[in-house]
């Protein structure tokens, strides 16, 4: 604390990330990040531009990832927009798009970090309550309201929506931006993408640090109709021009178009999920259904801060999140490679 700082500084509660620990021989579920790697034609993209080059400033449209994007979701390169992780992508659309009369909606149950921004850009929010079983129920949603964003799957319950509820929804609530975050959406949900050409309200954010393994580069996009799209690069052209690097744009595109290193690390990490669940259910953990690269779980007789302090003393770290009340119990664990998975699961079988 300075005595420097402004009073707007004083009032900020930022966002806690997962812990980056630096311990030695650490199984580390925590982050969700994917266990697999980046693609090979990332990472040999990421040596070819690793030049002289360097010396120069990057592209700051990336057109050329934009373009990589638009390809693969069979959308126009001026419905595409790119940041420095899609947490920044947020950020803009935040601090653009819902700095209203009204209150935004969100999940009472959700990524932590849409409070942080109403913290920061001074806006107002209201909560809305998960359903008893940990789901979105958007049908309960009311119209007045200045924006609503969601993440679908739901971070960090990982339950997903249908497409359908979420065109209900746009098709009711036509005054206000709907944002659907889809950190996780490759691993089991239905992109909203699809509905972008009929809504010129939605806007569709994702990232590359799931499921194409480069939260190390901090690529983001989002995708929304071109009006939305020149607010974005409005905000982003008055903060940061340069938002990517050549680096990650370079890995960025060979990322996007390997999509059979996606596929493969994508499927594997369902087929681990799957496992998972069946395992843990199997020693009396209630395992919420997934369709993330993490399972969201509770035991009926221990606590879940006891057991995340249990295995972190066996070198295995998970998330647990002590606030709200309502989800005290559960650990959020992400789906590691086999080998992860089973020293989380023989450091449980010693802990219960």
């Amino acid at each position: 604390m300075s005595r420097y700082w402004s009073r707007f500084v004083h009032d900020l509660e930022p966002y806690v990330p997962g812990e980056q620990p630096k311990m030695a021989r650490l199984v580390k579920l925590n982050t969700n990040e994917n266990p697999f790697g980046p693609s090979p034609r990332a990472l040999a993209a990421i040596e070819a531009a690793n030049g002289d080059d360097l010396r120069l400033y990057p592209d700051p449209d990336a057109s050329a990832l934009k373009a990589a994007i638009g390809e693969y979701y069979g959308v126009p390169v001026d419905q595409v927009f790119v940041g420095n992780g899609s947490d920044e992508v947020l950020a803009h659309l935040f601090m653009g798009f819902f700095r209203q009369d009204k209150p935004i909606l969100f999940p009472d149950i959700t990524y932590s970090f849409y409070k942080v921004y109403c913290g920061l850009y001074g806006i107002e929010y209201q909560t809305q309550p998960l359903d008893d079983d940990f789901s979105i129920h958007l049908a309960a949603y009311p119209a007045d309201n200045g924006g609503i964003i969601f993440p679908n799957p739901n971070a960090p319950t990982g339950r997903p929506l249908p497409l359908a509820e979420i065109e209900a929804l746009l098709q009711r609530n036509t005054d206000s931006l709907v944002v659907v975050d889809e950190a996780y959406v490759d691993f089991g949900g239905e992109s909203a993408i699809a509905l972008v050409a009929r809504y010129p309200n939605l806007l569709v954010t994702q990232t590359f640090s799931k499921s194409r393994s480069l939260a190390g580069l901090r690529i983001g996009f989002a995708v929304g109709q071109a009006p939305l799209i020149d607010g974005l690069e409005r905000i982003k052209n008055s903060f940061n021009s340069y938002p990517l690097d050549r680096l990650a744009i370079a890995a960025g595109i060979a990322a996007m178009e390997d999509v059979a290193w996606f596929k493969q690390c994508v499927d594997a990490i369902v087929a681990e999920r799957d496992a998972l669940t069946a395992a843990l259910t199997a020693r009396g953990f209630e395992v919420l259904p997934s369709a993330a690269n993490f399972v969201f779980a509770r035991h009926a007789a221990h606590q879940g801060e006891t057991l995340a302090a249990g295995l972190r003393e066996q070198g295995v770290i998970v998330r647990h999140f002590k606030r709200p009340e309502r989800i005290a119990a559960f650990l959020r664990i992400t789906v590691g490679t086999p080998e992860q998975n089973r020293a989380l699961l023989d450091a449980l079988d010693t802990l219960l």
